[in-house]
């Protein structure tokens, strides 16, 4: 008979004890494989989102958290800008460009971020990638509003449509107070940037500060209003606010995206660490690198990486074990099989080789399934990820990776296998060939 034969057979009639050590050896290939696909992806996505950004500038409390909210939309920045220190900032170097920037609005749980044109036409998501448009173009006038790709998908928007904004980040699509009188018009859709600028919306500064200096007004009239009935009145029937009725306590802003001046063909200036420093001084103000912060919060997220890795490997080395215990009960029940295919003329080495296929077949089989199942697990994730922050990150299984995987589960099994094989090669012939009582 086949020696391969023999071994499928051996499997097949511990159905289930086979079925759980390869499961096994599947779960822990997989988590490796799908750790070790996502952290570079995860790595790459967030320095894809920072884009041509040299420095920029909050009120947030670190650096780090400025980059998390200015870039990545993670919270509306708690602090504000005074328009006067923009211009201040702006006036202070000549700056390839400084992209004024407010957030703290949002439209069904999408934040919308109010900048100027700049933002979309110098501004690069993705260095070299460039915002394009889907269809339509950038807002113009007050009250026009651009719609990322993964925001646009999710909320079914399109040209031409009237969507009210919420004032507050609330997920959800009743919270936060509504700016409903002044709904705003659908004016383009921009192209995927695999970044998390994918989920925004943007519109120009002049149409918040209009809604939010209107808010604040009549909220000091009806604070300051006696008659509760004339509050009410005064609720529905009140002045709206022009640009020009704009004043310094209405223009506030949270953050500004700061470029510096560069060689042609390079994205690195000589002045981005001096113009740091000097900006830094400024106590009432934080002051960031993004690609340095995202750096820092990939080293400290490696950290944790590299306990999940240290567990899958203890997983894949238990399932082993699991292989070593499973193949050992069973020699203890085979015996008198080994017993009657050395008499049938297999040798010592034979029935060796024959124990040792059995586990290495475990560990193949497992760790094959496991690749599948990474691949499935990557696409999940990344899909997930792409629906909760909007940020595209491409777990592809590397071939090298999977293939080093898959090697170091096999030896693995193979030397789980080890141990049975011994005691099936010691199996004395004679003793276990004695008529069963």
């Amino acid at each position: 008979m086949n020696d391969m034969i023999i071994v499928i057979r051996s499997l097949s009639a511990r159905r289930l004890t086979s079925a759980v050590t390869i499961g096994m050896v599947m779960v822990a290939v997989a988590l490796l494989l799908v750790l070790l696909s996502l952290r570079e992806a995860a790595a790459q996505a967030f320095r894809r989102g920072t884009g041509n950004v040299h420095l920029l500038v909050s009120a947030d409390a670190s650096p780090l958290v400025a980059v998390l909210n200015g870039l990545f939309y993670a919270n509306a920045p708690a602090n504000p800008i005074a328009w006067s220190k923009y211009n201040e900032i702006r006036e202070s170097f000549p700056w390839q460009w400084a992209i004024p920037t407010q957030l703290g609005d949002s439209f069904r749980g999408s934040p919308v971020m109010a900048t100027d044109a700049a933002f979309l036409r110098d501004f690069v998501p993705v260095v070299g990638s460039p915002f394009a448009w889907e269809v339509g173009g950038a807002f113009e006038r007050e009250f026009e509003v651009v719609a990322g790709a993964q925001a646009a998908r999710a909320h079914g928007l399109h040209i031409g449509q009237k969507i009210v904004l919420n004032h507050g980040t609330s997920g959800s699509r009743e919270g936060g107070h509504e700016h409903a009188d002044h709904p705003y018009t659908v004016v383009g859709i921009l192209k995927p940037t695999g970044s998390a600028h994918d989920r925004a919306l943007f519109t120009n500064l002049e149409s918040s500060w209009i809604i939010h200096a209107e808010d604040r007004r009549e909220s000091e009239a009806g604070a300051g209003e006696e008659d509760h009935e004339h509050a009410h009145e005064h609720e529905h029937d009140h002045e709206h606010v022009a640009a020009a009725d704009l004043t310094d306590a209405d223009k506030l802003i949270t953050g500004i995206l700061l470029r510096l001046p560069t060689r042609p063909g390079s994205d690195a200036s000589a002045s981005i660490a001096p113009q740091m420093d000097r900006l830094r001084r400024d106590t009432s103000i934080t002051v960031a690198q993004p690609a340095q912060q995202i750096g820092r919060l990939m080293a400290i997220v490696g950290d944790v990486d590299w306990l999940f890795l240290a567990m899958a490997i203890v997983v894949l080395v238990s399932s082993a074990i699991s292989i070593l215990l499973a193949m050992i009960s069973a020699m203890e029940l085979r015996r008198r099989q080994v017993a009657v295919l050395r008499v049938l003329g297999a040798s010592a080495w034979r029935v060796f080789a024959l124990a040792i296929t059995e586990s290495t077949l475990i560990g193949l089989v497992g760790a094959l399934l496991g690749v599948a199942l990474a691949v499935v697990g990557c696409e999940l994730a990344s899909a997930l990820l792409a629906r909760r922050i909007g940020m595209v990150i491409a777990g592809a299984i590397d071939g090298r990776s999977a293939s080093m995987v898959v090697a170091g589960a096999v030896i693995l099994a193979a030397l789980a296998g080890v141990l049975p094989a011994v005691k099936s090669y010691r199996t004395p012939v004679a003793r276990h060939l004695r008529p069963l009582a």
